[in-house]
Order: C-alpha cells, then structure tokens, then sequence
C-alpha cells in the first residue's frame, strides 16, 4: 500500500513491502521521491531515514532540474534527432517517390516526404521508422539474454509509453518495450529488456531482483544513469 509522507518541503511516496531493507530512489523528469519500506516499518522510523539522506535526495534532484530537455518536435529542418544514442541534424527532403528516413554520413537523419506534408505526417513517418529499427533490434537481445537468465519470454512488442521505459507480464511471460528506447543506446535498451526479463524470475523491485541484476549486469546502475541523461518533454519515467 502507498502512501505520502512530508519532509520539510518534499513530498515522498512510501510503499510498504515484504523487503528487509529502506530503498530510496529519487525520479525524474521532477524528483519525485520514494521509498520502499519493510512491511512492520512505522513512519517515524521512515522519516528519520529520509531525513538523514536529504542531502542526496536535493542534490538528485536539483541534477534533474538541470537536465537537458529535448523540446517539442517540429520536424523541420536543422531539428537534432536522436538514434541509437547519437544526435543527428534533421534534414527535410522534399520527394516525388518513396517517403523514408536514411541516416548519412552519421551526421544527418534525411527525411523524405512530400511538400505539402504535415507535421503530423512527418512524425508519423519518422515514428513507424523508429518502431521499424527497434523491432530489428530486440530479438536478438532476448534471445542472447533468455540463454543467460534461463527464462522464455513468450511474447513481446513496442509501443509507446508515457512513464515506463518496459514493462512485464509474468504470468503471460510478455514484454513490452517502450518505442522511445529506439532514441537511446543499445547499452539502454539492453538494459531494460534485461530488467523486465527478470521479472519472470522475480515480479518485485525487492532485494532478490537487485540480486539478480547485479549477478547478469553488474554495471545496470550506471546505465539507468545514463537513460535519464536526456529528459524527453512532458514524460516522467520509471521502471
């Protein structure tokens, strides 16, 4: 069950579960603040925790503040576009045949599309080109990680996400990945599929799946840092 407790100015989210030790996290894109608490944990003790490490929860915070944040999308050209984790010039071809998004000379991300298109449509080509590149990109990744893990993953798709990066199904042993990762490095993108296939193992953000994700990837909290390096505009991520 959650609930808010308040600490000076801040407002933290508490969820109780069946964990043996406090996990503080803080949120961006705004800093949101919470905290996982063992179930027999009364709220004096939570905020007495909380209170101690509210030099590390203003400094994570006032870091999302300054951030950057990638503005709203026109789809013109000299916009900067990101792909696999690298900003491209945006490059407005305007054509009689095929409409379609080439990348050249790792520098630009040409866009090809009728004169008279819309915003709208540029977005959606450019958004079908995204969903195209990151289902060739998963595949692969679940099958080298279900030989890793152990574990099946029956079913998986893409769709775009307001405030999670993945999500998992255990009982269905289904994943879905955010289209957005199709922005972010493979590094990213490996790491939330890894996150959500050990959900078949573990369903809960508790000790024994930290565990795990220590055990298949020791390094996935400087990755997470890296997934929150640019902040997309009026989204608030989560795992």
């Amino acid at each position: 069950m959650e609930h808010i407790i308040t600490v000076g100015d801040i407002q933290i989210n508490v969820i109780k579960k069946k964990i043996k030790n406090l996990h503080l996290s803080v949120h961006p894109p705004n800093g949101r603040v919470r905290i996982a608490a063992p179930e027999g944990m009364n709220d004096d003790a939570i905020r007495i925790f909380a209170v101690s490490n509210l030099p590390w929860i203003k400094k994570q915070r006032m870091k999302f503040q300054n951030q950057e944040r990638q503005s709203i999308r026109e789809y013109v050209s000299g916009e900067s576009h990101y792909f696999q984790g690298n900003r491209y010039l945006l490059n407005v071809v305007y054509t009689k045949g095929k409409q379609r998004v080439e990348i050249r000379n790792r520098k630009y991300m040409d866009l090809y599309v009728r004169e008279s298109s819309t915003k709208e449509q540029r977005e959606k080509l450019m958004t079908e080109w995204y969903r195209k590149q990151l289902k060739m990109q998963i595949p692969p990744l679940i099958e080298k990680w279900e030989q890793i893990i152990g574990v099946k993953v029956n079913a998986w798709g893409v769709k775009l996400m307001k405030t999670k990066w993945g999500t998992c199904n255990p009982d269905a042993k289904r994943i879905w990945i955010n289209l957005e990762l199709a922005k972010k490095s493979t590094r990213c993108l490996e790491y939330i599929i890894v996150h959500e296939m050990v959900h078949l193992l573990e369903r809960h953000h508790n000790d024994k799946f930290i565990a795990y994700m220590d055990q298949f990837l020791p390094n996935w909290r400087s990755i997470k840092c890296e997934l929150n390096e640019l902040i997309f505009e009026s989204s608030k991520w989560s795992y």
